[in-house]
């Protein structure tokens, strides 16, 4: 299988006797870092995940990026390490307070503590024309908040998506709450890719998509 396209900025390194996915910049989670670089953890990210898993995500370094469900920052941070600004949303305060301390060395990364189901909150703060919305919110109705954020991308943006089963429906099958929640994507996107990131991520299914 070939080698996935990695967005500059993202590099294999030789970390820990492995090569890993990794980005430059501070530490964030505990992870292992040689020579400034940081290895990305995909089994703790599901961008991570996805770029191990060869989706093709469109991301090239430098984007402008949405990222809804910021938590704690262990994804986000390494988006910011490579891309442009990166509007970074999170509603629950105390993993916020993780997430500033995140964003302390990164001056390209901008917490906003705000509920991502409500995006007219923050719309005026995010740029339009957005080049990426990485999305990984585990709540009910996560198809939903994507077709709301829809409004900041770029035409030829792209939407990056973990839907995570058991968030929307503990007693449904993954394969079913899967089909119901692209449904609803296609409403505002069209589907690019969907895979399974159960090698990292029990019960979640990336999507790659772009705004109709």
């Amino acid at each position: 299988m070939s080698e996935p396209t990695l967005p500059n900025g993202v590099e294999r390194q030789e970390i820990d006797g492995e090569r890993r996915l990794a980005t430059r910049g501070e530490p964030v989670y505990g992870e292992p870092t040689a020579d400034g670089w940081r290895a990305w953890d995909p089994e703790r990210s599901k961008l991570g995940g996805m770029l191990e898993l060869g989706l093709e995500t469109g991301l090239a370094g430098g984007e402008t990026v949405l990222y809804l469900g910021a938590a704690s920052g262990t994804t986000v941070s390494h988006v910011a390490d490579f891309a442009g600004p990166t509007y970074a949303v999170e509603f629950a305060p105390r993993p916020a307070r993780d997430l500033l301390d995140a964003a302390e060395p990164r001056d390209r990364l901008f917490p906003l503590l705000k509920d991502a189901r409500k995006p007219e909150t923050y719309a005026h703060v995010v740029e339009s024309d957005v080049d990426a919305v990485v999305q990984d919110v585990a709540t009910r109705g996560q198809a939903e908040v994507a077709v709301r954020n829809a409004r900041f991308l770029a035409d030829d943006g792209r939407l990056l998506l973990a839907i995570k089963a058991r968030s929307e429906d503990v007693t449904a099958a993954p394969a079913d709450v899967f089909d119901g929640a692209l449904d609803r994507l296609r409403e505002a996107y069209e589907i690019l890719e969907t895979r399974r990131l159960d090698r990292y991520h029990e019960d979640h299914l990336g999507v790659v998509a772009t705004p109709k």
